[in-house]
């Protein structure tokens, strides 16, 4: 917990990077959920994420590490750890001391994407990453990558997706939305009808939401362009989070300026919301009315992610 949010750092399924930003034989160094890791892609393709310290002196294996096959090596003293963090070689030893390891992490890769889970109790996966057919689909575009680092918690960043009454106030829309919410164990559903306003008038729109716990959200946009937003929320520590939007738009909308213009609508409201975010005080009785949206709704589902 830090001294602003009196929760911990929720379990479930994180972006850790892009899967091209690790190519074969590639070593990243991470801090995430208050932990030093080191992220790498063995020689054969598959991605391993560990702790980041080696246990003979404590030597970071992402600050210079190499990998060879499917292990990494040392750079201190050449100790290969294999990707479930097991030592396979001490080279100037007769023996492997039988009780060294660094503690794996369980990561999976999809959607061009790869995720780390974190559970604070070590527990297993208890569901997997979605697949999005449009990342992969040859009639929809590239991703394109927003990133911010912003000093709040995950559960302030979903809560504001069911506070109806902000994107009025904050956001400039021309009305409350309205909205519907379906809680089906670590999902929630959510569908905004909302009205935009474009150069050939006002047209009626869908936001179609579909949160996978507190680390990911694939939103789809419908009304004037197609477009699917993949939304991460990585904990650094208790009191800050890598935020990274991707989207996808099918290249038959790229013709006009409208498809950009949604994106560049997204950014622009997640800019507006970052100052509140960062300043705002996280009240665990807030003083609510009619109109505000399902926030209670919403809390008690995110509180299945802390233990």
């Amino acid at each position: 917990m830090s001294e602003r949010f009196p929760f911990s750092i929720p379990n479930g399924w994180f972006q850790i990077a892009y899967s091209d930003e690790l190519e074969p034989g590639g070593v990243l160094p991470l801090h995430y959920f208050g932990q030093d890791l080191v992220l790498f892609r063995a020689e054969g393709g598959e991605v391993a994420l560990l702790d980041a310290f080696c246990p003979h002196l404590g030597a970071h294996l992402g600050h210079g590490g190499v990998v060879d096959g499917d292990r990494i090596r040392c750079p201190f003293h050449a100790w290969e750890f294999d990707t479930r963090g097991a030592c396979r070689n001490v080279p100037y030893a007769r023996k492997v001391p039988p009780k060294a390891k660094v503690a794996p992490w369980n990561c999976a890769e999809r959607n061009q994407i790869i995720w780390a889970w974190h559970h604070v109790e070590g527990v297993a996966p208890t569901w997997e990453i979605p697949d999005v057919p449009e990342v992969s689909s040859d009639d929809w575009t590239a991703l394109e990558r927003h990133r911010w680092t912003v000093r709040t918690h995950n559960q302030e960043i979903g809560e504001n997706a069911v506070d109806r009454a902000h994107f009025r106030y904050v956001h400039g829309t021309t009305n409350v939305p309205e909205s519907e919410l379906e809680l089906d164990g670590h999902i929630r559903r959510a569908i905004q009808h909302v009205h935009m306003s474009t150069p050939h008038g006002e047209v009626k729109g869908r936001i179609k939401v579909e949160a996978h716990g507190m680390g990911c959200t694939i939103t789809r946009f419908t009304g004037i362009c197609e477009t699917v937003l993949l939304l991460s929320h990585t904990p650094i520590d208790g009191g800050s989070v890598d935020s990274r939007f991707s989207f996808t738009q099918r290249k038959a909308d790229q013709k006009t300026g409208v498809a950009a213009g949604v994106i560049k609508e997204v950014v622009r409201q997640m800019n507006q919301d970052i100052p509140i975010w960062e300043h705002k005080k996280y009240l665990p009785k807030p003083m609510l009315c009619d109109g505000d949206g399902p926030i209670p709704e919403y809390r008690k589902w995110a509180s299945q992610f802390y233990h």
